[in-house]
């Protein structure tokens, strides 16, 4: 029976992507860079390679993505891609990121061009920022203070909720009828953080807005937060990209792969609406 790999299956993307194929009825190995504790778990540190080989061992298809904090994406993708191929893994869908193919020397590319080069049948998703940062990344802001506190002025972004990427991913890899190309991932509604706090104080009852803070505030708040240098940095490049207005487009892919339309910011406030209440 086919199986398929899931890198980052703990992850807010994975984690929907494996219920998803379990529902297909979906034979799912999830990697994992801790001890190995359940049947359907295979041991794989991205970072560190340790289990590289013995993860794909009997794998059809592979979902694959680099853990959050690295900056050098490609080295840490590109023997995935190796190791897969190797053991004869059939087809590789690749996360990335929108905006990722931009420039051929960043690493994020260097990954999917080397897929892209490999030979495998594969699939490169790049979504936009995901709605589920609000109920992660930056809610510590939103707790303590009520307040969305990012250097990105008024400009616009197309979230996705990650369910949806989730989505995308499952369809691709049980079938061939999108194969060899890529795909960028949007909402259906380009939203600024202005908009995004008032869906947010409507939905909790609690007032929420927008404070537009400068870079350098930012990174010294994800320095204080604990993330390494070079990665606060990277995140702060690619802030600035939002607020130049990059991540404004909106893309018809996930109705496309999926047939469905995506899942809109105002629904997936109410899912979470918990989270904001704590």
């Amino acid at each position: 029976m086919a199986k398929t790999l899931v890198v980052g299956a703990n992850g807010t993307v994975g984690s929907n992507l494996v219920r998803l194929l379990a529902a297909k009825g979906e034979t799912v190995l999830k990697a994992t860079s801790k001890q190995v504790q359940k049947a359907d778990e295979v041991h794989l540190n991205v970072a560190t390679g340790a289990g590289r080989g013995e993860a794909f061992a009997g794998i059809s298809r592979a979902f694959l993505l680099s853990p959050p904090g690295f900056t050098n994406q490609d080295q840490l993708m590109i023997p995935l891609i190796d190791a897969a191929k190797a053991a004869g893994v059939a087809k590789i869908v690749l996360m990335t990121a929108m905006g990722a193919n931009a420039d051929d020397s960043a690493p994020l590319r260097k990954a999917e061009l080397h897929l892209e080069k490999s030979g495998l049948a594969y699939n490169i998703v790049r979504p936009n920022w995901f709605m589920q940062n609000f109920n992660s990344y930056w809610i510590g802001s939103i707790l303590g203070e009520g307040k969305i506190r990012l250097p990105v002025g008024t400009a616009k972004g197309s979230f996705i909720d990650a369910r949806d990427i989730a989505s995308v991913a499952a369809e691709l890899l049980t079938t061939n009828r999108f194969d060899g190309q890529a795909f960028d991932l949007t909402g259906g509604e380009a939203l600024d953080h202005d908009e995004v706090a008032t869906i947010l104080s409507q939905t909790t009852g609690k007032k929420i807005v927008f404070e537009d803070i400068t870079p350098e505030a930012m990174l010294k708040g994800l320095l204080g937060a604990g993330l390494p240098q070079a990665y606060a940095e990277f995140l702060i490049v690619i802030l600035g990209f939002f607020k130049a207005g990059y991540s404004a487009r909106i893309e018809g892919a996930v109705e496309t792969i999926t047939g469905k339309k995506p899942i809109a910011f105002a629904a997936y406030a109410k899912d979470h609406r918990t989270a904001w209440l704590a």
